[in-house]
């Protein structure tokens, strides 16, 4: 299949690039706006440039089209299993209520993972924020350009739809197609904010995340805006962990895991021991990480004592952040109850039983007779994925724009991966044939060198501990996939 020039090419050329850092603050503004335009622009009406969609074009009947939905990686396939279950409206009425078809049945998918580019929850703190935005418009340029056009753009990844979703509302807009986009920010937010009384006194929402997410303040915004808006009247604690690793690690990055790896490694950036926002020696406990093989991997003096420690399986990355996650609120918000953690990538449901096993502990963990966590977290505190209300909402606006296909079909899916691209000197990528660390977070923008290509998914460019994981856990969607793997 012939990769899509989208992909082939590297970022657009931002001519005002240079501007904000050159006048004040009220110019800024202006600036940013017009650097938004510009570059919506090129892809709107520069039929010289690699990245002209022709919308011109675009079919008028959006009911037969596929749903599209990108990710930075396969984590978002969590949020195309909650699509495929979904059963929570009669399709004939739109009415909730399960009618024991799922809400989506008949519906063609095609699914994106920007494997080569990912984490995106990285960029921000690199100083590539503009350059990830520009990768979000090219994920949802794949999926409305020939030949892979969709009626709707489903953004399955929280740090894309913290950075990129005004972006990719602002292009689908101006390309009158009539071709929505929905994230997963607020739709995660409801699901961990409606079930709680807005009579509650005093409570804390969680929220792990990437790093790049919890930087940009989606969320936290968008829950501080949820109360205002719906009258709660108590007292909000909004605490955050930037889940560094958890993602990649589930995506078997090699500068976060290795699975051969017996000793501490000098390429490694996930958390690190003794460091303020690392591994916390006096927490070592509380991580109860696992030990077995290479899962922890430890340095030790000549007394044995601990000097280093890394992470080395997906399940300690989860105990890692979760453990301080909750504890960072114990400390610093003594007495208030956790009502609800929302699982702000959507990597992390993978580990949902770990997560839950690790909340287990805590619950029964005591120092000194004392239970440590007893004021800490609710009793009834649950997680939030937010592709359960995403898929919701996604069903609202398609049904009421009577663009589902309403037939009762099954479902079908193509799956479209992003590797690096064949031209790429051995210097630009990693071990395993991934882009590099150094390479990936060094692009410049305005560059015409081609840096990855869009592939059908296959065996060769999802590793079998992915495809094991995503079978495990993801049924429904491993079913279509495998197919695409045949």
């Amino acid at each position: 299949m012939v990769c899509n020039s989208i992909f082939k090419k590297v970022s657009l050329v931002i001519t005002s690039v240079l501007l904000l850092s050159l006048v004040g603050c009220n110019s800024a503004n202006k600036g940013e706006l017009e650097r938004e335009i510009s570059l919506v622009s090129k892809i709107l009406n520069d039929n010289s440039s690699p990245f002209y969609a022709n919308y011109s074009q675009y079919p008028s009947d959006l009911k037969s089209l596929p749903i599209g939905m990108f990710d930075s990686g396969t984590g978002g396939l969590t949020v195309m299993e909650q699509f495929l279950a979904l059963d929570s409206f009669n399709n004939e009425t739109g009415e909730e209520g399960a009618d024991g078809i799922p809400d989506f049945d008949g519906e063609e998918f095609i699914y994106l993972a920007d494997q080569a580019n990912m984490p995106y929850g990285v960029y921000d703190s690199q100083g590539k924020k503009d350059f990830l935005r520009e990768l979000i418009l090219k994920d949802a340029l794949f999926l409305t350009s020939a030949p892979n056009r969709t009626k709707i753009v489903v953004i399955a990844c929280n740090t894309a739809t913290a950075y990129g979703l005004a972006d990719v509302e602002a292009l689908l807009e101006m390309s009158k197609t009539g071709v929505k986009t929905i994230g997963v920010i607020d739709a995660g937010v409801d699901g961990a904010m409606s079930p709680i009384s807005v009579e509650e006194e005093s409570f804390a929402v969680g929220v792990l995340a990437t790093v790049g997410t919890i930087s940009s303040g989606g969320y936290q915004n968008s829950i501080k805006n949820y109360a205002l808006n719906n009258g709660f009247k108590g007292d909000l604690r909004v605490v955050s962990q930037g889940g560094l690793g958890f993602a990649e690690a589930v995506d078997s990055e090699p500068d976060y895991i290795s699975t051969t790896a017996q000793q501490v490694r000098e390429v490694y950036r996930g958390p690190r021991y003794g460091e303020s926002d690392g591994i916390r020696p006096e927490l070592l406990p509380i991580y109860n990480f696992d030990y077995s093989g290479n899962a922890l991997l430890l340095k030790k003096d000549a007394n044995g004592s601990i000097i280093d420690i890394q992470l080395n399986s997906t399940g300690n990355y989860a105990r890692f952040h979760l453990v301080t996650l909750l504890a960072k609120h114990r400390e610093e918000n003594p007495g208030v109850k956790m009502k609800s953690i929302i699982l702000g990538c959507t990597h992390y449901p993978y580990l949902y039983d770990t997560l839950l096993t690790v909340i287990d502990e805590l619950r029964s963990y005591q120092e000194d007779g004392e239970n440590l966590f007893a004021n800490s977290i609710d009793p009834d505190m649950f997680f939030v994925d937010p592709a359960v209300n995403t898929a919701k909402e996604a069903f609202k606006q398609l049904y009421a724009a009577n663009i589902l296909k309403g037939k009762t079909q099954g479902n079908s899916l193509e799956g479209y991966i992003s590797i690096p691209h064949i031209d790429l000197p051995q210097s630009a990528k990693d071990s395993i044939g991934n882009l590099s660390f150094d390479f990936k977070y060094g692009r410049e923008l305005g560059s015409n060198a081609p840096s990855v290509s869009v592939v059908p998914f296959s065996t060769e460019n999802i590793n079998s501990e992915n495809l094991m994981r995503i079978q495990e856990r993801l049924p429904l969607s491993y079913s279509l996939i495998k197919k695409n793997l045949e």
